[in-house]
């Protein structure tokens, strides 16, 4: 039997709503006996809209202001990774999605610099701090830092004045730069802390 990434991840998808998550991304990596399933899980949007009002709730019932924890924000727990685990492990050996049995399943949170998939993720995170690489070179340059501040259909703008840019060019005299979504090879959030 052939491993199919999409059935996992159609499997994954299923378990996770049933604890309230979404799945981020599904990798498959290694050799015959070094393979590691590695799934990356977030809060549902309903659950993180959910989070998000009772830490606020939370902060206005005392007096110092907003002292809500920030776990609560991202999302993941510890414990939402453990219960995710072992419901779809046990998934993965009842259905034999993996074959043979040795294999590791790693289940995370896709993390502060969390790597960003797509258009809805760009729209999702719009203000945030990315740093992206693209396939072709956009004004002489295929590495671009930036603060994401807008997103159409076809292309994303980068207020560069929020960063320092890397790369061959780091002196950019432009102020912002469009980059067509279909030429941004990787792109991924900026922590700010």
């Amino acid at each position: 039997m052939a491993l199919s990434l999409d059935q996992i991840r159609t499997t994954a998808q299923r378990v996770a709503a049933s604890h309230g998550l979404d799945v981020v991304e599904v990798e498959y990596l290694g050799a015959a006996k070094d393979r590691t399933l590695r799934v990356f899980i977030e809060k549902n949007a309903e659950e993180r809209a959910r989070l998000i009002a009772q830490a606020q709730e939370d902060a206005a019932k005392q007096e110092s202001g907003v002292d809500f924890n920030v776990e609560q924000i991202s999302g993941i727990t510890h414990d939402d990774c453990q219960a995710f685990s072992r419901d779809f492990g046990t998934v993965l050996d009842v259905e034999e999605l993996v074959p043979g049995n040795n294999y590791t399943l790693e289940v995370s949170s896709p993390g502060l610099d969390r790597k960003l998939h797509g258009i809805q993720d760009f729209r999702r995170f719009s203000g945030s701090l990315v740093k992206l690489q693209t396939f072709e070179a956009v004004a002489g340059n295929r590495h671009w830092q930036g603060r994401l501040t807008q997103v159409s259909e076809r292309a994303i703008a980068l207020d560069l004045s929020a960063l320092k840019q890397k790369g061959k060019n780091k002196k950019v005299n432009q102020e912002t730069a469009e980059i067509e979504i279909s030429n941004i090879e990787k792109a991924n959030l900026i922590p700010e802390i």
